[in-house]
């Protein structure tokens, strides 16, 4: 089942794709004023969003639950949210609309 995306949505969440040969290159798939990611409950997606959704109150519960799960150790590396990719797309696509 696809998941579409408004617009602003597509525009401000990128999923990014690294692989093995692109390691190196982690870094720089970053963009100026946005964050890696990891989501999933099993198998981790890496997303890039914008800082700006730091401040979101609903992007902040998500923050919450990966404290309780990681604290500050998280296993990939960067941060890592620990719900699915769907709750994930779900609140990070109503943070675009503002």
């Amino acid at each position: 089942m696809a998941i579409r995306l408004p617009g602003p949505a597509k525009q401000s969440l990128r999923r990014s794709f690294s692989t093995a040969n692109k390691a190196s290159s982690k870094y720089l798939d970053v963009p100026k004023g946005f964050l890696a990611v990891y989501v999933g409950e099993t198998e981790k997606k890496r997303f890039v969003v914008p800082v700006s959704y730091l401040n979101q109150p609903s992007f902040q519960d998500l923050l919450s639950k990966a404290e309780e799960e990681f604290g500050f150790d998280h296993p990939m590396g960067g941060l890592t949210i620990p719900c699915a990719e769907e709750t994930f797309l779900h609140v990070t696509s109503s943070l675009s609309r503002f």
